[in-house]
């Protein structure tokens, strides 16, 4: 509550401190202060505004301008006369005469020409000629002023405004004190039940509701109450102060101008933008409407419920994106227009501003995000697939709008960016494997002593003995080179699922080695250099030599797990 107090003194001494600043430069010049209206509605050519002319706050009359003497001089100069008669002791306003020269009205104080009256003065109060209005208004208003100038600047009616400002001074420390202790007394009633009742809500509602969120914004509400009610009360005080001394009496009426006015032309633009507003209100459900239509669409082309020719399911989503985006873009033209301040050049500046840091800052960005949909539309890969971008290969994950996720063999989490995909070679591993399959090959080196067609059966022996081959291809030998040395022979096997390549190439590389021990044939890949005094073959009673004889009975058990966890 001390912090309360102390903050809330500091707003009003710095309340003050900025209506000071403010207010000074209207002290030195309220006595002779011009009121600017609009434009004159009469039937002269020459008027083009009017000004009230004003003595020590009060309003005395109006005057049009014309096309050399504005009406804002004209009032500031016929006040200033005023004051300066005011101020002259000798001079009786009763002295005060009018005189027709040439058909114009024309006020004379003695030998001063106070003021000249046009007939566009006189349209402005009504139908009456100049002459009948300086005589019946002006020069009645104008000995008022100067009566009333001289008197509220006597020494005893001074003392009595100096007074009755200083008693409301001391009104005002005795209200603020009281509004403090009422808010305190507000704050202990608040912590002391409803905050009580806030927790009770948080333990029914298992902590949905927290309780400390809805007291924060309960305090600050009641600041912004606060607030209000203190700058209500010291503007209260600064206006009838005011009006007490005749230098701020102008100020005092205008003061309340300085809040009314704003507000009253913001709710004046707020009643003229209502049609506008209605107009967005119900351009915004309309394309709401339109959106959910769309996704329903493109959900149900997703889900096989609606079939387009040339239009696979896995484009739905992507191509639902950009006509979002089209559609809210569309509305956002419509809705342009209709938007307050579309039309000023300050708008526009900003619009100009953003759009060149977008230009500038997001070029990767928009890079990213059209390669993503290019590479949707191009098909090159879908989630799931085993594929091969530059030089990582792994399972995508996920395709997002800007970067795509691989998972490597290894595990590894792989994040490429579209931009750069979209430049780079792409081997999918997936794509055709279930349909044609895919083949998976390998090498052996033999040498020319070993006839060809016994290697090509061993080959094939061991691609029947490797699990996980599509049964309904056949493989296929290939003599790819006759070396120095020896025959390359090419293994050729037909593949459906691309998860499991890495096992699928070492059980054939096993089987492979298996069958040529069994026939005593050596394996010269890669080098050969000469015979060697006996064949580099394995026994088959060494296959499993210890340790592996002692895993023997495990060997597919720990296939299938490591199948298991790649998978």
């Amino acid at each position: 509550m001390r912090e309360l107090r102390k903050t809330s003194i500091s707003n009003i001494v710095l309340l003050l401190l900025l209506c000071g600043m403010v207010l000074m430069p209207f002290v030195n010049q309220a006595a002779g202060q011009v009121l600017a209206d609009g434009p004159v509605t009469g039937n002269t050519t020459r008027a083009v505004q009017s000004a009230t002319v004003v003595v020590d706050g009060r309003e005395l009359f109006k005057v049009v301008g014309t096309s050399t003497f504005p009406a804002n001089k004209r009032a500031k100069l016929i006040s200033r006369k005023i004051i300066k008669l005011a101020q002259d002791p000798s001079f009786d306003p009763g002295t005060l005469e009018v005189k027709m020269v040439e058909g114009i009205a024309i006020i004379f104080a003695g030998d001063l020409r106070l003021a000249v009256v046009l007939k566009e003065d006189a349209q402005l109060e009504g139908d009456f000629s100049a002459e009948h209005l300086a005589k019946e208004l002006y020069i009645k208003k104008i000995a008022r002023a100067i009566e009333n100038y001289r008197t509220e600047r006597e020494t005893d009616v001074l003392v009595w405004s100096f007074l009755g400002a200083l008693a409301r001074t001391v009104l005002l420390g005795v209200l603020l004190f009281f509004l403090f202790w009422v808010f305190k007394k507000t704050d202990q009633l608040l912590d002391k039940h409803f905050k009580r009742r806030i927790e009770e809500l948080e333990a029914k509602s298992q902590q949905v509701v927290r309780s400390h969120q809805i007291w924060n914004a309960l305090q600050k509400v009641m600041r912004l109450v606060r607030a209000l009610v203190i700058l209500a009360v010291v503007y209260l005080f600064l206006n009838f102060v005011m009006e007490l001394f005749p230098w701020t009496r102008y100020i005092s009426k205008t003061l309340l101008g300085f809040v009314v006015q704003p507000v009253h032309s913001m709710w004046l633009a707020f009643v003229a933008y209502l049609p506008s507003l209605f107009f967005l209100v119900i351009l915004f459900f309309v394309f709401r409407y339109v959106l959910q239509l769309t996704y329903a669409f493109f959900q149900a082309v997703d889900n096989g419920q609606i079939k387009l020719i040339d239009f696979p399911t896995e484009w739905a989503w992507p191509t639902y994106r950009i006509v979002r985006i089209l559609i809210i873009v569309l509305g956002v033209v419509i809705a342009y227009p209709y938007i307050p301040g579309s039309g000023t050049d300050a708008f526009k500046g900003i619009s100009i501003f953003f759009g060149v840091l977008l230009s500038l800052g997001s070029s990767s960005f928009i890079a990213n995000i059209i390669a993503g949909y290019t590479m949707t539309y191009r098909r090159a890969f879908k989630m799931g697939d085993r594929v091969k971008i530059g030089t990582d290969v792994g399972k995508v994950t996920d395709v997002r709008l800007l970067v795509t996720h691989l998972r490597s063999m290894k595990n590894e989490e792989i994040i490429i960016p579209n931009s750069k995909i979209l430049n780079s070679e792409i081997t999918n591993y997936s794509a055709l494997a279930k349909k044609r399959g895919l083949i998976l090959h390998t090498t052996v080196g033999i040498g020319y002593e070993v006839p060809w067609r016994q290697v090509e059966a061993m080959l094939l022996q061991a691609a029947k003995r490797t699990p996980g081959l599509k049964k309904d291809s056949r493989p296929f030998v290939l003599q790819t080179a006759l070396g120095d040395f020896g025959i390359t022979y090419e293994l050729n096997v037909f593949c459906d699922n691309a998860e499991r390549l890495a096992h699928i190439y070492t059980d054939l590389h096993r089987n492979i080695q298996d069958a040529f021990n069994e026939y005593g044939v050596a394996i010269m890949t890669p080098h050969y250099v000469g015979d060697t005094a006996e064949p580099k073959i394995v026994p088959k009673e060494q296959w499993y030599a210890s340790p592996a004889k002692s895993q023997q009975k495990d060997k597919e058990s720990e296939g299938a797990n490591e199948k298991d966890s790649i998978e």
